[in-house]
C-alpha cells in the first residue's frame, strides 16, 4: 500500500504534487510532456499518466502543436484559485525557490531544511509552519532579504533564509547549526534553470 505524501495527504503521490506545482503555479505558461518529465525528474510515461488524469478531471488543459502535447493550468473554473493556493502553501516552495535563486549572483547551492524537507521526505507531523532556506556562497544580504520577503508573499508563508560561505559548508565543522542541517533532510533546489 502507498502511503500519501506527508505535505499534502490528499494526493495520490509525490510526483503529483510536484507536477500540480509545476504547472498551477505557473498559469501563464505551456509545459510540454518532455519537459515536465525532465524538470520532475520521472519518465514520460509517468507524467503522460498523470496529466491524463489532470485533465480529464478539468483540473489541467492540453492542446497539441504537430506531435507536442502542450499542458497548462486551467484558471476558468471554480476550483482554480483554491487549489492554487493549497499547492503554494504545500509544494509551492520547492519550484518558488529554484526560480527565485536561479541565477541569483553568489549562489553556489541552496536548499530546503527544516519541516518542510522532513515532510518532502516523507516524514509525518504537523504541516510546516514556514520553509527554512540554507543558501551557500556570498550573495548579497539585502537582495537576499527582498528575495525571501517576495517568496513569503509568493507562498503565504514565512520563508527564513540562512546564509553560508562555501568554505564553512565544505568544512569539517562542530557548529551546532551545519551539524545539525545535516543530520536532517535536505531538499537541493534546482539552480541550472533560467532565472
Amino acid at each position: 500500500m502507498k502511503i500519501s505524501p506527508s505535505l499534502l495527504p490528499l494526493l495520490r503521490s509525490q510526483m503529483q504534487g510536484e507536477l500540480l506545482a509545476l504547472v498551477v503555479l505557473h498559469p501563464e505558461r505551456e509545459f510540454s510532456l518532455t519537459e515536465l518529465a525532465s524538470e520532475l525528474g520521472v519518465s514520460h510515461t509517468s507524467v503522460l499518466r498523470e496529466v491524463d488524469r489532470l485533465v480529464g478531471g478539468g483540473i489541467l488543459r492540453d492542446r497539441r502543436v504537430g506531435r507536442t502535447r502542450l499542458v497548462s493550468s486551467r484558471t476558468d473554473t471554480a476550483l482554480a484559485a483554491p487549489l492554487a493556493e493549497l499547492i503554494a502553501v504545500t509544494y509551492g516552495p520547492l519550484p518558488v525557490l529554484s526560480e527565485a535563486l536561479a541565477g541569483f549572483a553568489g549562489v553556489r547551492e541552496a536548499y530546503i531544511y527544516g519541516s518542510w524537507a522532513a515532510r518532502y521526505n516523507g516524514e509525518q507531523g504537523p504541516p510546516p509552519a514556514d520553509v527554512d532556506v540554507l543558501v551557500v556562497g556570498d550573495p548579497d544580504p539585502d537582495a537576499l532579504f527582498d528575495l525571501a520577503e517576495d517568496a513569503s508573499r509568493r507562498l503565504r508563508r514565512e520563508v527564513n533564509v540562512h546564509r553560508v560561505s562555501a568554505e564553512a559548508w565544505a568544512a569539517d565543522t562542530h557548529d551546532p547549526f551545519l551539524t545539525g542541517v545535516r543530520m536532517r533532510p535536505l531538499v537541493p533546489l534546482n539552480l541550472d534553470q533560467e532565472a
